[in-house]
């Protein structure tokens, strides 16, 4: 083990969107900062397995799913393989790598390809193929990620099975694809697969998809999977994987048989936490491999982090980057009272692609929020009609007596992008947060965002109609009350006088 140790204020392990967060926002603020990552990109599993090139495939698959549905192109017949749209990932990733590293090299932050390993709560040590190095810093932000985790008793190196990090070696042109488990992983390569023109089952071992999602977003996600041509099985479980050869045979506990050319694996994912050593001292990790941390991102030693994929939910690329910036804005001032914003919008880039921020009607519903709806959907716009867009809709949940917005949920193409018109109005104070924005603002026409603006009118409609049948009905209790009440004489009635 060397004897030098070189110092720093702060070290990063992991340079994916929360490492990246935490090591610009440390070295803004001046302080000497290490990165240490263990594959010889930057990016982490943002860039080079997960974000970046599934959204780049379902992007290529959807523009082929398009050209498919267009008349004038005639494009039915053209056959279009999943190798052929890595390609287009594969550039991406370069320019995303390309990108990560200008942006550490201009701030000055210096990046270490190795592995980490802690040594003692201050002190880690990265192994770099023979040669290995001491690193010590005051704070340390553990933003190592996640991996696919793989089921017990399955030959993860056969040539037809796959989890949804090898998926992106396939090179073979499969005409069956079977899906094991429809989470948010699931159902977009779900959707990927099906653009391509593939036979997809998807396998779930839920009672429904996506089971956080509104009831309504949920239905018609599975309507329009199952449209295209998507087998569906819900609440299945696993009993064990047959390879026969170019072919695989999933065997499930209910007794079912799925014959496929190659299987996709979408189990869920597990915190890449083995390497540290963090027994050594005294970190524990729950059973998914993941950190536990308070409301300011520490693990059960103060001065060491956690942020991003590795502390699990809500483990978006979005939400990781916040993380890491606040880790170090904690630590520079830990009397602060920023907190991260409890609304954060949820992406989900299926086909149509699914967005939502605040709250379910389930959820209001437990909570006994009363509240009312709007909805359109986008085959009323005169943009979606224009663009062929038709599928999808916008549903706003509302206050009935403040109108203050509690909940957009959105499923259609863009849906990801318009969402943050909600999510604008959402997080305002002092009463700026109502539906009454989106009827008194004038919207582009013809957009998607003037979906906000018809729904809002639908929801102020209900209202005024609600109220109104109530009135009547209110006036009709009055007048059977008048007509029931006694006359003055009949009450005291005169006695005869003499």
């Amino acid at each position: 083990m060397p004897k030098k140790v070189r110092e720093f204020d702060v070290i990063v392990v992991g340079s994916g969107p929360g490492g990246e967060g935490a090591a610009m926002q440390a070295r803004k603020q001046g302080l000497r900062v290490l990165v240490i990552e263990k594959q010889p990109f930057v990016g982490g599993g943002c860039t080079h397995t997960g974000t970046i090139p599934s959204k780049s495939l379902r992007y290529s698959a959807y523009k082929i799913l398009a050209l498919r549905a267009d008349p004038l192109l005639h494009l039915e017949q053209q056959n279009f393989t999943f190798e052929a749209l890595l390609h287009q990932a594969r550039d991406i990733i370069g320019q995303q790598v390309k990108l990560r590293n200008s942006h550490y090299m201009r701030n000055d932050v210096e990046v270490l390809h190795g592995e980490a390993q802690f040594v003692d709560p201050h002190t880690l040590l990265v192994q770099q193929n023979e040669q290995s190095e001491l690193v010590r810093a005051e704070v340390i932000v553990l933003a190592t990620g996640s991996r696919p985790y793989r089921l017990p008793n399955v030959n993860y190196q056969h040539p037809c099975v796959f989890d949804s990090d090898t998926i992106l070696s396939l090179r073979s042109n499969p005409r069956v694809v079977t899906v094991f488990g429809a989470g948010v992983v699931g159902c977009e390569y779900t959707s990927i697969f099906r653009s391509l023109g593939k036979k997809v089952n998807l396998i779930n071992t839920r009672a429904q998809l996506l089971s956080f999602l509104d009831t309504e977003i949920i239905d018609a996600l599975s309507y329009h999977l199952r449209d295209s041509g998507v087998l569906i099985r819900n609440q299945e479980s696993f009993s064990h994987l047959e390879t026969r050869g170019q072919e695989v045979v999933l065997h499930l506990a209910s007794g079912k048989q799925i014959h496929s050319d190659i299987i996709l694996f979408a189990s869920g994912r597990i915190g890449n936490t083995e390497a540290l050593h963090l027994d050594t001292i005294g970190i524990k990790v729950n059973d998914w491999g993941q950190l536990l941390v308070n409301t300011h991102f520490q693990t059960e030693i103060p001065h060491i982090y956690a942020v991003g994929d590795v502390v699990g939910f809500p483990a978006l690329a979005s939400s990781a980057y916040d993380q890491g910036r606040f880790a170090i804005g904690h630590f520079l001032d830990p009397e602060c009272d920023h907190r991260l914003v409890a609304n954060i919008p949820v992406g989900i880039y299926t086909i149509p692609e699914i967005s939502c921020i605040g709250k379910t009607e389930a959820e209001l519903t437990q909570a006994k929020i009363p509240y009312e709806i709007g909805h359109t959907s986008f085959k009323q716009l005169a943009r979606a009609q224009i663009t062929g867009e038709t599928i999808g809709m916008l549903k706003l949940l509302f206050h009935p007596e403040t109108l203050e917005l509690l909940g957009v949920h959105c499923f259609g193409q863009h849906a990801a992008e318009i969402i943050h018109i909600g999510q604008a109005i959402l997080t305002q104070k002092n009463g700026g947060n109502t539906i009454r924005y989106f009827t008194d603002t004038t919207f582009n026409y013809p957009t998607m965002a003037e979906a906000y603006r018809v729904a809002a009118l639908n929801g102020l409609n209900r209202l005024h109609m609600q109220r109104k049948a109530s009135e009547v009905r209110e006036e009709k209790v009055e007048v059977e009350i008048r007509e029931e009440k006694p006359e003055e004489s009949e009450l005291h009635p005169q006695e005869d006088t003499p």
